[in-house]
């Protein structure tokens, strides 16, 4: 069993849990429930740079990336580095996170949020509405056809954008559907961790340019951004290369000003 099996187990008797806690109809009833959305889709086109910058303290990977770091600081900071959106981990087990990170990240800022998380369940897209994400994940590798069409549909209807992330090609054919708005290539093997940028530019031919191109993991340099950028990416998810240090503001500033140089 892999890691991502292993999260899945676990993510299922989480959100049985939380139904049986929180109704529903609470979630519905929420103040943000009913605020308009930001398209991260939009603001990506528009962009020079396509930085989506995340909010995570720890992984599977890295344990411990930083955790003395307050979530509004943090948004913040990436805002006045001009990034087109941030990226907020809700899960606890393995990343620290918590839907109290989204709700504090909303509360700081007015670029688009996307609420990273494993999404298996409808309860979670009212989850990521009712605590002000824009956007929320969707993750080839622990869902059918099925499911992302019924996930997605119902995200699209709660006025939410789609963010599918795909690792292989067969993942990619499974899923380009109309009720996606960014086809996000994950460079990162999530069964050993292994990165690889050759992964996005494999795939990018076969994305319909309907789609946001949206390159995930391993991004840590400029040079990385402009290796992509010709193979139609618009958007780069990038976590860690600014999460591991003391300022992840500063950091953003810093990389997206060399960019656009």
């Amino acid at each position: 069993m892999n890691i991502l099996d292993k999260i899945v187990i676990d993510k299922r008797k989480e959100v049985a849990l939380k139904k049986s806690i929180i109704p529903q109809s609470s979630l519905e009833k929420a103040t943000l429930f009913e605020r308009e959305t930001i398209s991260l889709a939009q603001a990506l086109r528009k962009s020079n740079s396509g930085i989506i910058a995340e909010h995570k303290r720890r992984s599977p990977s890295k344990s411990v990336i930083n955790h003395s770091l307050n979530v509004a600081d943090v948004v913040m900071g990436y805002e006045q580095a001009g990034v087109c959106g941030m990226s907020v981990l809700t899960d606890g087990k393995y990343f620290g996170g918590s839907l109290d990170d989204l709700v504090l990240a909303r509360a700081a800022t007015l670029l688009p949020l996307l609420r990273k998380e494993f999404v298996i369940d409808e309860y979670q897209l009212l989850e990521a509405k009712a605590y002000g994400a824009d956007v929320i994940l969707l993750i080839a590798a622990i869902l059918d056809r099925k499911q992302i069409e019924l996930l997605s549909k119902t995200a699209k209807s709660l006025g939410l954008e789609v963010l599918l992330e795909v690792h292989n090609k067969e993942e990619l054919d499974m899923s380009v559907m109309p009720s996606i708005d960014m086809l996000g290539v994950n460079n990162r093997n999530l069964k050993n961790f292994e990165v690889h940028l050759e992964t996005s530019q494999n795939l990018s031919n076969y994305i319909p340019n309907d789609f946001v191109k949206v390159s995930e993991s391993g991004i840590s340099s400029v040079a990385a951004i402009k290796q992509l950028q010709p193979y139609g990416f618009k958007g780069f998810l990038i976590g860690e290369n600014f999460m591991k240090t003391e300022n992840p503001g500063k950091s953003a500033t810093e990389f997206i000003k060399n960019i656009e140089a």
